[in-house]
């Protein structure tokens, strides 16, 4: 099935991948469709939980490649190839972000002049948040972040280039995917704000990549791919990369609650009203044992990370968390007092995830899986944790 000289995927058995993949795509498309005339209300908030998980493992991959080229990482280099191929799917979320512009209106009180004119608190807010401005700083989003994948991608082996573009674009990513989140989450309940949000939304996202990574790289061992050149100790780093975020977000997390909790202003208790109301009180408990407490306990120890079945059920465990987590920010917005899924979550989760999942494995055709021309690729295989 593979050659290990040029890592490459034999024919079949991406054919076969693409044509299960567009299958999916085609049925989750069509039951997407068939939601968005029957319930648009359901369907803009549906897939705009959907789109802003895979978006987010997107950018997710580009800030994990530039960290590795900054920190001139070897441990990853082998596996640097799959993680562009994620990123590569970013330019495709400036087109899947189109429904999310079209139910602007039904998704952001903000953009009703009713809203704007009946509210004199917020005045100073409206000048950032109307229709035309957001779509103006979403676009200048998507040109920085195509190309920067697209820079990254071209020049993966040339070191001192990736390097170079990894600075100065790793603080161009923060800021435009902190500014993202408040636009396109925060701005849900445009009373609420909090400093934070953007670091907490950025965190769960290169968390979720990490998972998903992991994932893809023993679906590929199972195959027969890569299963030399990606060791159990690269997926012990992968353990301690996941253990690291977990903690990371949990404190984000306690952080931004803490802090609210302790003002105790009505302009930011708000939010966090609507999540300890009716039976979401339960969804906001499942967050703090399922996100932070058992990926904590599982993966503190060393065994567990060098572990590949239990760090397989971990990376879906977190990637389950990483769209509950997105659907809590969202759906209390449209159902206030109640947590429920609607067959659109589905639907629209199908979609949208086997276009980013075709976007990914289009550049597998015919193309090396690893950076064969990378003169650290023996070392990182020969990669030894101590």
């Amino acid at each position: 099935m593979t050659h290990p000289e040029s890592y490459l995927l034999d024919e079949r058995a991406w054919r076969r991948g693409r044509n299960i993949i567009a299958a999916l795509a085609v049925a989750g498309i069509a039951a997407a469709a068939a939601g968005w005339q029957s319930n648009p209300k359901q369907f803009f908030a549906s897939y705009l939980v959907a789109y802003v998980s895979f978006a987010l493992i997107a950018l997710g991959g580009m800030f994990f490649v530039m960290l590795q080229h900054l920190t001139g990482s070897v441990w990853s280099v082998t596996m640097r190839r799959v993680m562009e191929n994620v990123m590569a799917a970013v330019p495709l979320a400036a087109a899947l972000f189109i429904p999310v512009a079209m139910g602007i209106p039904t998704l952001y009180e903000w953009a009703h002049s009713e809203f704007r004119s009946q509210d004199p608190v917020m005045a100073v807010k409206m000048t950032f948040f109307n229709p035309v401005f957001y779509l103006a700083r979403t676009a200048a989003y998507f040109a920085v972040w195509t190309a920067l994948a697209l820079i990254l991608y071209r020049n993966s082996v040339e070191r001192k280039k990736a390097v170079w573009w990894s600075g100065p674009g790793l603080g161009a990513l923060m800021i435009t995917v902190t500014m993202a989140s408040v636009d396109w989450l925060m701005s849900l309940e445009p009373h609420w704000y909090s400093t934070i949000f953007g670091v907490y939304v950025f965190s769960g996202g290169v968390l979720a990549f990490v998972a998903a990574l992991t994932l893809i790289l023993l679906a590929f061992r199972r195959a027969g791919v890569l299963a030399t050149a990606v060791t159990v100790e690269h997926y012990h780093d992968l353990g301690k990369w996941m253990f690291a975020l977990t903690v990371f977000w949990a404190y984000i997390a306690f952080s931004q609650y803490l802090l609210i909790w302790y003002a105790n202003i009505p302009e930011e208790t708000i939010w966090f009203q609507h999540r300890l109301e009716g039976n979401w009180i339960y969804i906001s408990g499942m967050l703090l044992m399922g996100r932070f407490v058992l990926p904590f306990l599982v993966l503190l120890a060393r065994a567990p990370k060098r572990n590949l079945g239990v760090l397989g059920f971990m990376s879906v465990w977190m990637l389950v968390m990483h769209y509950l987590d997105l659907h809590w920010i969202v759906m209390p917005t449209v159902e206030r007092h109640g947590f429920h899924l609607h067959w659109l979550d589905l639907a629209t989760f199908m979609a949208v995830g086997s276009l980013f999942a075709l976007a990914f494995w289009y550049r597998l055709k015919g193309r090396a899986l690893a950076p064969v021309g990378d003169p650290r690729l023996e070392q990182s295989i020969e990669f030894t944790n101590v």
